[in-house]
Formats: structure tokens, sequence, C-alpha cells
């Protein structure tokens, strides 16, 4: 490529700027038109990563061995996969020396949230050595002091030594469920409370249902700002305009102006097409809705933080692109991605980012691959109803004491965890291990472990290393069943509707089932019917929100997978939201509606 000056010798950051020159700052575009095998996804200096190994390789070639300095996400999924490619090459390299997270400058105030990985390669299949970093101290001076581990053996595309989960192959039984939030691409959708009225509010039919709560990453773990979303998606430009014209108004003047002038910089096929659907979000994630649509909740984990926290959300609400949306609202589901099994496999991804380098939870490493346990009706509902105590749990101590976060809780769990007691804790520690009681989270997270390991039938003490192992023998296992026509969809009436193979749909239809496959994936396909009190109501008034005429008690209970089990639990909650005046019933007391505002 004469313009641009990538094989001319001259140094990077010359040729960076005719590659700025030549495609603007769409380096996803550029990468896939300059080397088709680089996914868009991945970091710019993979390119030159990359350039380097095909060098290396080259017939007669004088380079001897390589060496990068990148940032740590070298170790995400794109551009590992950079790596991947050239260590299984015909003519392979390998990795010889790999250090997958290092600070990188000093840690002063105004620092770049940064850290690093270095690597070095040979051509070859040579074993490396491993270097991580153990203890960090003095990173705000000039002579830090950094503690390594050292590992020798044959280094992994994501930087490990040892069982390369990099293997692992995404389970078709996950598919279509697990999401990125959305993201805006304007802050005009954003709006406060006290803004919500002028939009309509309480006056104009339907606002209600595009003026919906909004969170991002630190809203789950930290605390929530109190703001809410305009969320379009399915309308057109000329519906928002009847229908719904001070928000036609505030988009036009805000959104759609941010939009054109993006398009003046780079008119690259996103900005285009962001500019032409103004009133939507840029990225409104068109395949994760109907994921959500007969859903009362989902399951929310943010992407990168300390700790793997999983809780659930009402439907109503909207989670940005910083949160990965797991889109069953059984609580099982959520019991098994909350225990230590799964938390284990998505550490060994060991994808990190950040100054605090903290874990990443890319859903098509650690979701797709993941295999859940096979499990008959009362282990599930066991594992469910310890998984809806902890969410209910967390929600009680934060209602009760505003101040707390999930990742106080969590951090002071973890302490406990690693062997301090209550009195070893600061003052400001202690205050959250009284108000969050988190000895008694503590209690009910072991529980759900000790649960889970029984599920997959193994030995309670096993550690997470030897479950990692575990779960990448059974990922390879499952691969090999769904490539003979088993597969054990987590939500099958959903999924096998949209990704099943055309004898899987034709054994959900009623006529020509086999004997209760259709009754079976129904039930599968519920959520059950919670054992917390406060979330049983929650449960109960969520689905009448959705309803559009009046529901009578069998058809409620029938959408939980109890079904008539819970038939009377489910009558007391109607009762009581009846008395409350939350919901009218009519047909003298067998049919229940939702009490909305005039």
């Amino acid at each position: 490529m004469a313009r641009g000056g990538f094989y001319s010798g001259q140094p990077p950051f010359v040729a960076g700027q005719h590659f700025r020159e030549e495609f603007g700052d769409n380096y996803a575009e550029a990468l896939w038109r300059l080397q088709p095998h680089i996914p868009g996804g991945a970091d710019l200096v993979m390119f030159w990563w990359d350039h380097a190994a095909g060098l290396l390789t080259r017939e007669h070639s004088a380079l001897r061995r390589f060496g990068f300095v990148t940032t740590n996400s070298i170790t995400q999924e794109f551009s590992g996969r950079v790596v991947a490619r050239r260590l299984v090459a015909k003519d392979p390299i390998s990795l010889v020396m790999a250090i997958p997270n290092h600070p990188w400058t000093k840690a002063t105030k105004g620092a770049a949230a940064v850290r690093i990985a270095m690597t070095v390669a040979e051509r070859g299949q040579k074993e490396g050595m491993l270097r991580e970093v153990l203890k960090e101290e003095a990173l705000d001076t000039d002579e830090p002091r950094i503690t390594f581990k050292e590992t020798f053996g044959r280094v992994n595309s994501n930087l490990t030594v040892g069982v390369d989960v990099t293997s692992a192959v995404e389970l078709r039984a996950n598919k279509g469920i697990c999401h990125d939030g959305v993201k805006l691409h304007g802050r005009g959708f954003i709006v406060r409370p006290s803004a919500a009225e002028f939009f309509g509010l309480g006056r104009r039919p339907g606002v209600e249902r595009v003026i919906r709560p909004y969170y991002n990453g630190r809203d789950l773990n930290q605390h929530p700002r109190d703001v809410l979303v305009i969320d379009l998606f399915g309308l057109s430009d000329e519906e928002v305009r009847q229908r719904f014209p001070e928000i036609y108004q505030h988009l036009l003047g805000t959104v759609k102006p941010q939009r054109e002038r993006q398009v003046e910089r780079s008119r690259t096929k996103d900005a285009l097409t962001y500019a032409k659907l103004w009133w939507l979000f840029g990225k409104p994630r068109e395949e994760m809705r109907p994921a959500l649509v007969e859903l009362s909740r989902y399951i929310a984990t943010v992407d990168t933080a300390t700790h793997r926290v999983f809780q659930f959300l009402p439907i109503g609400t909207v989670c940005d692109d910083k949160v990965v949306i797991i889109a069953p609202d059984d609580p099982y589901h959520l019991g098994v991605l909350s225990s230590r099994v799964h938390i284990a496999w998505a550490l060994a991804q060991r994808t990190r980012l950040g100054q605090g380098d903290d874990p990443v939870y890319a859903k098509s490493r650690c979701f797709s691959p993941f295999p859940f346990p096979e499990v008959d009706d009362d282990k599930r509902e066991e594992i469910g109803a310890l998984a809806e105590e902890i969410d209910a749990h967390r929600k009680r101590v934060k209602s009760d004491h505003p101040a707390l976060t999930l990742t106080g809780l969590y951090n002071v769990l973890h302490k406990l965890r690693v062997g301090a007691q209550p009195a070893d804790l600061s003052s400001e520690d202690r205050c959250i291990y009284d108000h969050g009681l988190v000895l008694t989270l503590r209690h009910l997270h072991d529980r759900l472990d000790e649960m889970v390991i029984a599920a997959y039938g193994w030995p309670k003490a096993l550690r997470d290393d030897d479950v990692v192992i575990k779960l990448l023998s059974l990922n390879q296992a499952r691969a090999t069943e769904q490539r003979s026509g088993t597969v054990r969809w987590l939500r099958p009436e959903y999924q096998i509707s949209r990704s099943g193979r055309e004898e899987e749909r034709a054994e959900l239809e009623l006529v020509g089932a086999a004997p209760g496959q259709e009754a079976a994936a129904v039930k599968a396909a519920k959520p059950s019917f919670p054992t917390n009190e406060v979330v049983q109501t929650a449960a109960v008034l969520s689905m009448l929100a959705d309803a559009k005429t009046p529901m009578d008690l069998a058809t409620i209970a029938s959408r939980f997978r109890q079904g008539n089990r819970v038939r009377a639990k489910v009558a007391a909650v109607l009762l009581a939201l009846s008395r409350m005046g939350f919901v009218s019933a009519g047909d003298h007391g067998r049919s229940f509606l939702i009490r909305r505002a005039a």
C-alpha cells in the first residue's frame, strides 16, 4: 500500500499518521480492508504484531524474534484471535516470554488508567516463560518494586500457561440470550425525572413505555444516578412526531445535530446509519429485544468490575453497553452464574482492563461456552430459591442503608474469605459488615457454591483450577453432543424457535410432538415463583403490569414453573395488593388488573 507506507519501512508513528489520513478513526473497518484475517474489534497494535509475525515466518527471514508492549487488552477476544492464529499456523510461532498484566506508568492522580502486556515471540513450537505480577509497591515513585511469579511451559494466546480455556467452543444451548447493553450515541436521550412531565409523562398515552430507568455499570455497582432514558426502539420518526411531539422536538434539537456533525468529521458506515436513524439509539441491540419480550426481569452483570456480581433487574430498565444482559429470568440460572464455578471460569479467561486491573466479562468467552449442569426440578428449585434469597438480601440491605454499594459489600466479603476476622476490619469496613449483614451474605454464597458443585456431581473441596479443567472437559463433551444433534437449551421455547433445526422446531409443535416435549419446553422457559415474599409481590406486579387485559388467578399461577402448586401463594399476594389498592379486582374477585395513574 503505497500511500499508507505500511510496507515501506517507515516507523510506526509515521505509518500511523498515514493510516489516519487514509481511513480516519474507523480502525475496525481499516483493519478489515488491510488484512481481512484481523478481526474488526482488535486493537490497532495487533496489525503491527501480526505484521511482525509475518516477517518472522517469512522464508529466509533474518528476524529471529520480536517483542511488543501493548495494552493488556491483547488477551481479549478479538486481539487474542490474532495471536491464536499465529500460534497454530502451519508455520507457527511461540510466545517465549509474556507478561500479561503490568503497570504502565507512575501511579499519580493524573496517570492514564492503562495497564500493559509484554510479549516476545520466536518461530517454531517452543515453551516459554510467563511472568505474572504478584505484588506491586511504590508505583507512585521513580523506583517501583514489582514481584513476579514465573511459570514455564507452552504459553497460550490469552497469556496463560496450562489449560487453554480459549479452546472452549460456543455452545448452541447458550445462543441468543446474552447481549451487551445499548449504546446511546447522543446524550440527548438521557433525561432527569423532573423533565419527564414536560415530555408527556402522565399526559400522553404510552410515554411511560418509552421513558424508562437507565443504568450504567457504576449505577449498578456503586450509587445509581436518578436518570431516565428515551427509548423509541420500534417506532418510526413519523410515529414519534405524531405520538410524542415534545420528545420529537427535543431529540431533533439535540441528537440529530450531533450525529450530523459526526458524519462531517468521518463518513463511516456507522455514522451515516446513526444520522439516518437519529431518533434511535446508535446501538439499540435489535438482537436483544426479542429475548426480553416475555420476561418480567433479566440478569445483569457489569462487564468490567472488581467483583463478578450477577443480579436481577426489572424488565422496564435499560442498561448501557458496560452492562452484560443475560435473558433467562429463572433464578436457577442466576444461581449457577453467581456460584464460584462460573466465576472461576470467567476469571480463567484472564481478561482485565484499566489501572484498576479489573476482570472483564466477555460474553463470547465467559457465557457462550459455559456448560450449565443438568439438574432435576428439585435441585433446580433449591438453587433458584437460594439465588433469589441472595438477590433479595442485597437489595434489602441497600434499601435500608443507601450508603451501601455492591462493591463495598463484596470488598468486605472478599476480606472475610481470605481470612480477616470482623475485629480486623477498619471502622468503615466494620460499618459495611454490620449494615450489609455480610457474614449472612457469605453464608448464603457458601451454600450456593456447595449446591452448584453438587449439581455437577463434583467433590465439594475441588480447587478453582480443577473446576476450570472439568468445565473445559464438559464443554468439549457438550460440543460433541451438539454435533450429533443433542442441545441442552437454556430457554427451549425461545431458542429453538429461532436457532433450532427444523426437526427441533417441529418437536415444539403441539401436533406431532413427542409426548411431553412441548410441556417440558414450555415449563423450562417459565420463571420460578420466588420464595421471598417481597420478591413474590414484585413478580406478580410485574406480570400484571405487562397484561393488557385482566388475568385470573389460574392464569397468573400458570405463568410460573410451579403452576398450581403456588396458586395459594399467588392468591395471598393478589389479596394483599388488592387491599393496598395496587390492583383492581373484577368479576366478583375472579380477575385482576393493575391500577394505573389516571
